[in-house]
């Protein structure tokens, strides 16, 4: 993920916990019991490499990181975008955005993905001429983005943000007691931040349907979740706004104490997400309820997962990490970049073992973890070039 332009060391090793996660999520995509490949145009299969070899364990583990992670990811990536504005100025900011993200989203939206997905194409035509598989590319398969699409839409999100600031800034301007009326009562913020997260994400899964993705070219995204992930976004800028490593994430604060409690209820909420939904089905079947009932209280459990896994997460960071470590502190620095180099890693790495007899789990591990390893030291050679440094 970018690099914010102040250091909080709890924010930082978050970040770069979330990207580990990315890959992690990624290498997992090959072995879940839902992956299917579609050989007509692969960029409609759930993954460009899909195994026999399965485990459900990894649908358990794909879906708990898909129901919160790009949303925290959206919120920590607003914190501190007000302190750089007021820094730099609202023209060298977005100058600085564009150099940082939408130039690097184009290059890994074009050079890595082509790198990314040519076994998807050998698996799906046997034909291993570059020519065809970069005609198929841009002309069948429309440019298929991969990961890089959270790095377009964070600059939009960033864009849109500077232009509002500039002209309106005053309407950022929070007024004292909004912050502090929730500053001792962790069970009000949460509360608070579970009916956002209703609001920003209910009314468009049932309008457009919770899986819905649309673009153009390299340009897509999940339609559903746009308002959900600006919505957080924002939340961040709030968040940086009131000072929240002060204030409302200080470590001796209420919120933070009871990091053990949220991420009892982040267990408890996925749980019930995970078993929920073939009983809830059973009822809507039975007519014991209705479809729009069942489909309500599945996006509510839905929304408090997300909810209660992003305050675990965060509080639980801000509790637990004290000192600096080396590990850590590479890991951060080179964060961003491992987001951007670890999908040819993770495509390769689970084409070569398409045919290697090995259980499921062993086969996401060896993945996981050749395309962290690989990635980050890439990344470790790429950050000796200065221009390459500056940015990432």
């Amino acid at each position: 993920m970018p690099s914010t332009p102040s250091r909080t060391l709890w924010i930082d090793y978050l970040r770069s916990f979330l990207t580990v996660l990315v890959v992690a999520h990624h290498s997992s995509l090959a072995y879940t019991t839902f992956a299917s490949f579609d050989k007509v145009a692969y960029v409609r299969s759930t993954n460009p490499i899909v195994d026999s070899h399965r485990w459900v364990g990894l649908d358990i583990f794909e879906n708990f990181n898909d129901v919160f992670f790009m949303s925290l990811m959206f919120l920590i990536a607003g914190l501190f975008v007000i302190k750089s504005i007021q820094r730099k100025g609202t023209a060298a900011f977005i100058r600085d955005r564009f150099y940082r993200l939408f130039l690097p989203f184009l290059i890994g939206g074009t050079l890595l993905n082509l790198i990314a997905h040519y076994p998807a194409y050998l698996i799906a035509h046997g034909n291993g001429s570059i020519r065809d598989y970069v005609i198929d590319f841009f002309a069948i398969e429309q440019w298929p983005v991969g990961p890089p699409w959270f790095i377009w839409v964070l600059f939009v999100f960033n864009l849109a943000f500077a232009l509002i600031y500039f002209f309106k800034k005053s309407l950022f301007d929070t007024p004292a007691h909004v912050h502090t009326s929730v500053a001792h009562r962790p069970a009000l913020a949460a509360l608070y931040l579970l009916l956002i997260t209703f609001l920003l994400y209910v009314p468009f899964a049932f309008w457009l349907g919770p899986g819905t993705w649309t673009g153009f070219g390299p340009f897509d995204f999940q339609v559903t979740r746009a308002p959900w992930y600006f919505g957080y976004f924002m939340l961040g800028i709030w968040l940086g706004k009131i000072h929240f490593n002060e204030g409302l994430f200080n470590e001796s604060s209420p919120l933070v104490r009871r990091w053990p409690q949220w991420l009892l209820l982040c267990a408890i909420a996925y749980t019930s997400l995970t078993l929920f939904p073939n009983f809830l089905t059973d009822l809507v079947k039975s007519g014991a309820l209705s479809e729009f009932t069942g489909y309500l209280i599945y996006f509510t459990i839905y929304v408090a997962s997300c909810t209660f896994s992003c305050l675990a997460f965060m509080t639980s960071f801000r509790a637990l990490v004290k000192n600096p470590s080396a590990t850590w502190d590479s890991l951060s620095e080179h964060a961003y970049l491992i987001y951007l180099l670890h999908y040819p890693f993770v495509i390769w790495m689970q084409y070569t073992l398409l045919n290697v007899e090995l259980p499921a789990p062993a086969k996401f591990c060896v993945t996981f973890v050749t395309a962290l390893i690989g990635s980050w030291c890439v990344a470790l050679q790429l950050r000796k070039i200065s221009i390459i440094k500056k940015y990432f």
